[in-house]
């Protein structure tokens, strides 16, 4: 079981690097998309008694992040007409290296930290810090709105992986309670990309400077 989780994780990895690796808005929503359903399906592999309520948020975590989540943002790209970020920030090759660069330091570094002995041949805490380090450069790195939501996502994503260490003392106050914050905030981020959207014919961020009172 540790094995075929080390497994899903290190894909998750991957799809981290895919999402700073591409120009394209459609493959960085799927990339962000199949992550959170093979975090989704975590809780259920680590949980040996199949609590009800644990299927529950798996179920719900699947649902609100694999299909919701990117149904709406290919439709905003989709109304928005458009399909790449041309003008990132940060370059897509030195995010790339800056990506696989942090992971491989968190893995380095996760071997020094003080857990417990199931968790310590597990990619639980690199996991996580790469995906929170994924979701802070294209949070800073990319121009779009839609860019930058799927990076909020990737982040949140790994702040659920560290949610993942306490599966077994606090079952499910940590991932019901990011998966709460987590609709509320996508709502929100919806709102303000519709806005953006109509005052500026555009979903580039830059725009926003030009806003005054």
């Amino acid at each position: 079981m540790n094995s075929m989780l080390n497994n899903l994780i290190a894909l998750a990895i991957g799809l981290n690097l895919i999402a700073l690796g591409t120009s394209r808005i459609p493959s960085l929503i799927r990339a962000m998309s199949v992550q959170g359903v093979i975090l989704g399906i975590m809780p259920v592999l680590m949980d040996h008694h199949l609590d009800w309520r644990v299927i529950a948020i798996a179920v719900a975590t699947v649902g609100v992040k694999g299909v919701a989540i990117p149904h709406m943002l290919n439709r905003a790209m989709r109304s928005a007409n458009i399909d790449r970020d041309m003008e990132p920030l940060i370059g897509y090759v030195p995010s790339l290296l800056l990506g696989a660069a942090g992971t491989i330091a968190v893995m380095v570094l996760s071997r020094y930290l003080p857990l417990l002995p199931h968790h310590s041949g597990s990619l639980l805490v690199p996991g996580a810090l790469a995906s929170v380090l994924t979701g802070f450069i294209l949070l800073i790195g990319r121009t779009k709105a839609i860019s930058q939501v799927c990076g909020y996502l990737i982040l949140e994503n790994g702040i659920y992986l560290f949610g993942l260490l306490l599966l077994e003392s606090t079952p499910l106050m940590v991932e019901a309670g990011i998966l709460l914050d987590l609709t509320v905030a996508v709502f929100v981020i919806g709102i303000i990309v519709d806005r953006i959207q109509r005052e500026f014919d555009s979903l580039d961020t830059r725009k926003l400077t030009a806003l005054r009172e």
